[in-house]
C-alpha cells in the first residue's frame, strides 16, 4: 500500500516539478531581451497621446513625427504618414 501511495505522489508532482525546471532553464538559457524602438533611442513612453490624422494611430506627443499645419502642431505616426498629409 506504501508503494502505491509513493507512486501516485511522483505521478501528481513529477509534472509540477518538471514544468519548473524547464521554466528555469529557459528563463537561464533565452537571449537578453532588446530594448523597445523607443526606449532604445530614449524617448519617452509616457506622455499625451495625440491620433494621426492619416492613419489614425495614437502616438505620444514625444515619440511623434510634427509638422506646422496653419500655426497648429500636427502629430504624426511616423514620416510616411506626415509625407502623405495634405495640408
Amino acid at each position: 500500500m506504501r508503494i502505491v501511495i509513493y507512486l501516485l505522489a511522483l505521478i501528481l508532482v513529477l509534472p509540477t516539478v518538471i514544468r519548473l525546471v524547464l521554466t528555469v532553464l529557459r528563463a537561464l538559457l533565452a537571449p537578453a531581451r532588446k530594448p523597445a524602438r523607443a526606449e532604445a533611442e530614449g524617448i519617452p513612453l509616457r506622455g499625451e497621446l495625440k491620433r494621426d490624422p492619416v492613419c489614425g494611430t495614437f502616438v505620444s506627443t514625444a515619440a511623434s513625427v510634427k509638422k506646422s499645419v496653419r500655426g497648429e502642431v500636427v502629430h504624426f505616426c511616423s514620416i510616411e504618414c506626415r509625407d502623405k498629409h495634405s495640408g
